[in-house]
Parts: C-alpha cells; sequence; structure tokens
C-alpha cells in the first residue's frame, strides 16, 4: 500500500476511533439527560475530572512519546519488542504510585465516594492501554474494533439498567468497566508483534528523562483541559451548572475530534520522517494538514452556532437551555484547537520542540487559571467558557510565534480567507433560512442542507484544490465499485 493510501487510511481508522469515543455517549446523551437531570450529569462530569488527574499522573505521558518512539523502531522487531516492555513496565510502576494516592484521598470518606471508588476502574484501566503501541507501528484497525465492540455493549447496557437519577452509579460503572475490558482486548494482539531475539537487560532509566519532558506538556495540556470544569465545580455548588458546561462541551468536542483526528495519525507519520531528515517531506505534511483545519472547522464553527439554539431544547432537552448559549461562546474552540493540533501536535512535538510547546500550554495554564476565578465568579458557566477561548487564543500565538519562521504563513492566510469567506456566505444563507422555517426540526435539517450546498458551491466558485481532490477521489472510489464488463 501507497504512503498517501497508508495515511488515508489510518486517518479514517482513526477518525472512526475518535468519534466512536464520542458519538456513542452522545447517542445516550437525550435519554441521559432528562434521566439523570443536570445535577447527576455535573456530579459525573466533575468527579471524572478528577480522577483524570490521577490517570493522567499514573501515565506519565508514556502514551505519547510511546506512540513516537515505537515509530522510530517500527522496522526493527527486537528494538520495537525492547522500548514496549521497558515502557509497559514503567507504566505499571507509576500507576501503582497513583492508584495508592487516590484511594487515599478520595475513595474513603468523600463526598461523592461511591463514584470515585467505581471511577478507580478507570485508573486501571488506563494502566493496560497499550493503543499508542499499535499507533506507533501505524496499525489502526485494531484499536477502532476494540472500541466499537466495547462501546456498543457499553450504550446498550446504559439503556437496559439506567432508569432513574438513582441510577447514576450504575452509569458510571458501565462505562468505566467497558473502558477496563476493552483495554484488556488489545493485549490478545501484541504476542505476534512482539516476537524475535530475547531482547537485552531492559534499561527504565533512560526512558525517564525524555518521558518527563515529553510528560510536561502533556500534563500542562490536560490540566488546561479539565481546569475549568474542575473549577466550577469547586467554586459553583450549584452542579447545574457544570451540567450545562459539561454537555455542551461534549458537542463541540465531537466537532473538535472531527478537525483533530488526523493529528494522531500524522504523528507516527511526521516522527518516522523527521528521524531520516526529510524537511521538505514534513512542510508538505504541515500544509496539507493546515488546509484540512481550515477546510472542515470554518464551516462547522458557523453551522453549530446557527443551529444551536433549535438544537440544544431537541437534543438535551427541557432545563438545559443555558447549553445553547455555551454552544455558541465555543464555536471558535474548533478552529483555535485545530490550529493548536497542527502546530504543537503534529509539528513541535515530534520534531522535538517540546519545551516551546510546553511554554506555550503553561502560559494558557496560568491564563485560564487566572481568568476562571474571576469569570466564574462572575457569570458562572459562561464565565468559565469565555476564560477557555481566551486561554487558547493565548496558547495559539505563543505557538504561531515560535514556528513563525518554521511555516509559510501568507500561503495559509490566503487559504484561511477563502474558507472563512465561504463559511460567512453559508451562515448568512443559513440565517435566511431560520428566518423562513420556524419549526426547530425542520429548520435544523433546511439550514444543514442549505449551509452544505453553499459552502461547496462557494469553493467551487474559488477553484478549491482541496475540493477538487476530494471530488475525485469519490468519482475514483465510486468507478471502481462499478461493475467491469464481461469480455
Amino acid at each position: 500500500m501507497s504512503e498517501k493510501k497508508s495515511v488515508v487510511r489510518n486517518y479514517m481508522y482513526n477518525l472512526i476511533y475518535q468519534i466512536l469515543i464520542l458519538i456513542l455517549p452522545l447517542v445516550t446523551t437525550p435519554y441521559l439527560s432528562r434521566v439523570l437531570g443536570p445535577e447527576g450529569v455535573g456530579i459525573y462530569g466533575y468527579t471524572y475530572s478528577i480522577v483524570t488527574y490521577f490517570v493522567l499522573f499514573g501515565s506519565l505521558g508514556i502514551a505519547l512519546y510511546g506512540q513516537r518512539e515505537i515509530a522510530y523502531v517500527q522496522d526493527d522487531p527486537t528494538k520495537r519488542k525492547k522500548v514496549f516492555l521497558e515502557l509497559i513496565s514503567f507504566r505499571f510502576i507509576t500507576l501503582a504510585i497513583s492508584v495508592i494516592i487516590y484511594c487515599l484521598a478520595f475513595v474513603r470518606g468523600e463526598k461523592y465516594h461511591i463514584y470515585y471508588l467505581i471511577l478507580l476502574l478507570e485508573l486501571l484501566a488506563s494502566g493496560f492501554d497499550i493503543s499508542w503501541f499499535f499507533q506507533g507501528i501505524e496499525d489502526f484497525k485494531k484499536t477502532v474494533l476494540r472500541n466499537v465492540l466495547v462501546r456498543i455493549i457499553s450504550v446498550s447496557l446504559v439503556f437496559i439498567l439506567v432508569k432513574t437519577s438513582g441510577d447514576l452509579w450504575k452509569f458510571v460503572l458501565i462505562y468505566s468497566l467497558g473502558d477496563f475490558l476493552g483495554n484488556l482486548l488489545l493485549w490478545f494482539y501484541l504476542p505476534k508483534y512482539l516476537k524475535g531475539e530475547k531482547v537485552g537487560k531492559l534499561n527504565l532509566k533512560m526512558h525517564f528523562v525524555p518521558l518527563l519532558m515529553l510528560f510536561i506538556p502533556q500534563v500542562t495540556t490536560k490540566i488546561y483541559n479539565l481546569l475549568d470544569t474542575t473549577m466550577l465545580g469547586a467554586i459553583i455548588s450549584n452542579k447545574n451548572e457544570t451540567g450545562f458546561y459539561d454537555q455542551s462541551q461534549k458537542v463541540i468536542r465531537l466537532l473538535i475530534t472531527i478537525v483533530t483526528s488526523l493529528g494522531v495519525v500524522m504523528i507516527p507519520r511526521v516522527a518516522n520522517i523527521f528521524a531520516n531528515g526529510d524537511k521538505k517531506q514534513i512542510n508538505k505534511y504541515i500544509k496539507n494538514s493546515f488546509t484540512f483545519v481550515f477546510f472542515i472547522s470554518f464551516p462547522m464553527m458557523f453551522g453549530i452556532g446557527s443551529i444551536a439554539k433549535d438544537f440544544v431544547p431537541i437534543f438535551f432537552g427541557k432545563g438545559y437551555e443555558k447549553a445553547a448559549t455555551l454552544i455558541i461562546i465555543f464555536c471558535p474552540m474548533i478552529l483555535l484547537m485545530g490550529i493548536e493540533n497542527v502546530i504543537g501536535s503534529q509539528y513541535m512535538l515530534p520534531t522535538k520542540k517540546q519545551k516551546k510547546y510546553t511554554i506555550s500550554v503553561m502560559a494558557g495554564v496560568v491564563a485560564n487559571l487566572i481568568l476562571n476565578f474571576i469569570f466564574i465568579n462572575l457569570w458562572q458557566s459562561i464565565g468559565a467558557s469565555i476564560a477557555t477561548i481566551l486561554s487558547q487564543v493565548i496558547v495559539d500565538g505563543v505557538q504561531i510565534y515560535y514556528v513563525r519562521h518554521d511555516i509559510k504563513w501568507k500561503l495559509l492566510i490566503r487559504l484561511a480567507v477563502r474558507y472563512l469567506v465561504a463559511s460567512v456566505v453559508m451562515f448568512l444563507m443559513c440565517l435566511v433560512v431560520k428566518l423562513i422555517v420556524h419549526t426547530p426540526v425542520v429548520s435544523i435539517i433546511a439550514q444543514i442542507t442549505v449551509g452544505v450546498l453553499t459552502y461547496i458551491g462557494m469553493l467551487i466558485l474559488f477553484k478549491d484544490k482541496f475540493l477538487n481532490t476530494i471530488i475525485e477521489t469519490v468519482k475514483a472510489k465510486l468507478a471502481s465499485l462499478k461493475p467491469r464488463p464481461q469480455e
């Protein structure tokens, strides 16, 4: 299979993988938001954010580091086996420390101790997660199949077992146990990849410093992403606000996942190219990644902003109206996170610019901490949303400054303007539809239809090369599916 087809194939697998872990919970969201209510959703969001810190410290950044290191040696079975055994041993040690601290701090006597006890499974599941190994060897199919199986079973159990607000613990258990068992399933694929010569003595120490250097930007990023939910839950006693915030985040995260899913595929690819010293090829991939981000994030940003007011009452039910306002505020995050993913995850980390990446995210954490403390006290969940947007602007700004000489920005700005103009025209057409159609469901369908057609029409008018490539690829695929005439 050619390099181009390999990237496309892995992108599609990873896109399915990333969307799956968000889309299936979204299938249950309309049901759970009504059964558990804003308070139940808020309690889960808050307690899950707490256990995530321990998952992060227990993992010590091995997921990204392991993916990169396996990518470097993916063609050498003996080295690949040695690296895996060293990293998994390291992870088990750090996870054990994290589990002990977590149990002492939260499992005993906490207000939500039953949920913290169940979420211990999430912490244990992280120790057995070896998806980074398969991503490192650029085999995304297995992780997708694992997630499809586990998530479908989990969703089915939610609808069968979760019936009232008192069943929140069942919901937490279903998903935590699902993650744990799902991660164990991947281990059955391992033996065929760990064949070869016996490895020598494992050297865990050699990984400590580079792991720590990569862990710092990762932990900083995760804290940055969790800080708003944690602070909102800690500062505001009314867990409804956390529920509104968490639900709006689910919608935006799904769209961000579509935009950033290419990044997971590109990390091992760029890392491997960087190891071979081919800077020209790296620049080509980064330009294509930016084009993809602009192409898809601008219409998503304006599109979800247009339908949010009609979408939220239909999807989440009564009592969640404030989530629509939060979704509208969050819209720019789709573009901002897409830009950060390309510069930070796809370029800076694989090319060993961890220090500069860390500084950029640290700037966002400090800004988010200060702005959250001020704005949450003033405007609650709306304040947390505004603080998140402003903090992300700072992160993107610092990263752009650091790579200002590495990327051809004039070309990218011209691309961005083209997609921005097409999206603005699309948004105006959606507003016209809203003025004409007043039935919410019909209005949403009409806006999506008109919006997609308008956006594609504008890009055809602009003679956009990226759209032309997509059209030609689809045509070729359809042509290959037609039965050949018999000779």
